[in-house]
């Protein structure tokens, strides 16, 4: 048997992300030629996209999961490449059942989460697996666990919004109401204080840029700039923001009416912050067409 070196398979894995062990065995049945043992991989796991891990994932769902008693739950956001696959079956329940572990099982991060069992096998062989299966990247960007100080409320917009908010006080209806407005109006802090300081940084220097010009004296523009500051921060966190169904009330004011409190939400937004690369859409499909003639050649010649 020949010796399989581990930057053979390392460069196997990068061409078909398939599992390591699978492309260990691919490399040892070929005797370690690189081109038969993708070759052996394609065929084994009807992987269809070669290189598909260094394809941009930026479409995808978020999935939500709550535990029975309302005060432990979790939020997950899957990639995929397009939305046609995000919206398949086989992805969605991949997802929720993301969603499930992370709630159930508490893992640290999301290479813990990969390791962890589901069903037969571990979230990492799954979606190597649907990967293979769909020929489309796919990675598991990040996730959130929270275990409620009151009870958690959750609202999903067309699976690429959601929201997991943590309400002590109130009905289940302000809850809802509360993590819909958060999907609306998508606040970034609860309060002044959760805001990150460069933000604010950045708001102050464009502030003062502005009412550096109006050539007023220094006071008056201390408390023009200041005064800008405090819009934005209103404008930005959930307590300050006006509230969606009744715009005339604050979520703070609603919320000290309904003898409530928000400890804490968490809101996702498919893709925000990935990088989607631009090219030539027709070329892309193109790309896909070629791509799957190939795979139809190749099964055709297997079953001669």
């Amino acid at each position: 048997m020949a010796e399989i070196a581990a930057s053979a398979v390392k460069e196997l894995r990068d061409r078909t992300d398939a599992p390591m062990m699978e492309c260990k065995k691919a490399l040892v049945e070929a005797n370690g030629d690189l081109a038969k043992a993708e070759e052996i991989l394609r065929i084994r796991l009807g992987n269809k996209a070669s290189k598909a891990s260094s394809r941009t994932a930026a479409e995808g769902v978020v999935a939500i999961h709550v535990a029975k008693d309302g005060r432990t739950g979790a939020i997950v956001e899957v990639n995929c490449e397009t939305d046609f696959v995000g919206k398949s079956e086989d992805f969605i329940k991949f997802a929720d059942a993301l969603a499930e572990r992370v709630a159930s099982r508490n893992p640290a991060d999301v290479a813990a989460l990969a390791a962890l069992p589901l069903g037969s096998a571990t979230v990492e062989q799954t979606r190597t697996a649907l990967v293979g299966k769909i020929g489309e990247n796919m990675s598991i960007r990040r996730f959130a666990r929270v275990e409620a100080k009151g009870r958690l409320s959750q609202y999903i917009h067309n699976r690429k919004i959601g929201v997991l908010v943590d309400v002590s006080g109130g009905d289940e209806q302000l809850g809802r109401d509360l993590a819909m407005h958060i999907a609306a109006a998508k606040p970034q802090g609860l309060s002044k204080d959760d805001v990150p300081a460069d933000l604010v940084e950045k708001e102050r220097s464009i502030a003062a840029a502005k009412a550096a010009e109006s050539g007023k004296p220094a006071d008056i523009v201390a408390k023009m700039v200041e005064g800008s500051v405090q819009k934005f921060l209103r404008e930005v966190t959930l307590l300050g923001q006006p509230f969606v169904k009744n715009d005339k009330q604050t979520v703070e004011a609603l919320l000290k009416a309904s003898k409530a409190s928000v400890s804490r939400f968490v809101l996702y937004e498919v893709g925000k912050g990935i990088e989607k690369k631009s090219g030539d859409f027709a070329a892309e499909v193109m790309e896909q067409v070629n791509r799957a003639k190939k795979d139809e050649g190749t099964k055709s010649e297997k079953a001669a």
